[in-house]
């Protein structure tokens, strides 16, 4: 059974060395281990994501992006067809499951080697991705709060689950947020979620904290500083910080000049325990990987 402890003084149990923590995915029978963190890429099918050079809504732009995300040394694609920028226009399911439905064949005939995950908060989209396509993972941005089927289809399905916190809906979300102490409202927020999601068969769970989804930019900054505190549910930790308001908030311009910040953010992501980056830029997130990684192995040799 899943315990966790949690106290107002954010007093959890954690690794303070987090090189070897370890953990694996089956993903479709594939398993993906996670001792070395992987990169997932991200691949929108949509009109309105909010880093313009990520959207791909043709067949050749979807192509050339899978190939790219492959051949740049992603372990996971993910594909999503709703934008969930803040204020982003809602999308009906039928819309959303034809944009999955190009998308998806194109994906897996460009990159069958790649497990494929689905950013969708809806249990019908998850279930028509699985049956039609086999994709492995679901990456829910609402927890399950937004279609009450999710967890009981994903379980239903056998599929690997990301559970994302999120405040409200991308509608709604950036509306003033206000927490009493934001890492163990988070952490409040996913412990009862896991073992929801753990009695109902659900093996695989990836917990990510939402950064950006009902967050202000302090916030942002003070999940970041504590993540490793999330290690304490023991399981793996994505973060999804690329090309965020975060990042050029703090420093300027936009998403298209926020690579450098995004790349320091993974850094200090993966020092503190992060297992997934979903990223925009695959490459950059990949050397980033592979630097933190020989650091922390020669940390670990020093101690050996």
């Amino acid at each position: 059974m899943f315990f966790v402890y949690l106290s107002a003084k954010r007093d959890y149990p954690h690794n303070d060395d987090m090189t070897y923590r370890t953990h694996t995915l089956n993903l479709g029978g594939r398993l993906l281990d996670l001792t070395t963190p992987c990169v997932m890429g991200i691949l929108n099918v949509t009109p309105d994501s909010f880093y313009a050079d990520s959207r791909t809504t043709e067949t050749e732009a979807i192509a050339l992006r899978a190939r790219q995300i492959r051949d740049e040394g992603a372990a996971l694609i993910d594909i999503g067809a709703y934008s969930s920028r803040p204020g982003a226009a809602d999308v009906t399911p039928a819309e959303e499951m034809e944009r999955l439905r190009r998308g998806l064949a194109v994906v897996r005939r460009e990159a069958p080697e790649l497990p494929v995950s689905v950013d969708t908060f809806r249990a019908d989209v998850a279930r028509m991705a699985v049956e039609e396509f086999g994709i492995e993972m679901i990456n829910d941005i609402a927890g399950g709060d937004l279609d009450g089927d999710m967890f009981s289809t994903v379980a239903r399905l056998g599929v690997a689950y990301v559970l994302m916190h999120m405040r409200g809906t991308p509608q709604t979300m950036q509306c003033a947020p206000q927490y009493n102490d934001v890492v163990c409202d988070v952490m409040q927020y996913l412990a009862p979620r896991v073992q929801r999601l753990h009695a109902l068969g659900v093996k695989d769970v990836v917990v990510d904290p939402g950064f950006g989804f009902g967050k202000t930019l302090e916030d942002n900054y003070t999940l970041l500083a504590h993540l490793e505190e999330l290690t304490a549910l023991g399981l793996p930790v994505l973060v999804g910080v690329s090309r965020k308001s975060m990042v050029y908030r703090l420093v300027g311009g936009g998403p298209a000049d926020a690579l450098n910040g995004t790349t320091a953010l993974h850094t200090a992501a993966l020092m503190k325990g992060a297992a997934i980056l979903r990223v925009h830029d695959v490459k950059a997130a990949v050397e980033a990987v592979t630097i933190v990684r020989a650091l922390q192995n020669a940390k670990h040799d020093d101690h050996a």
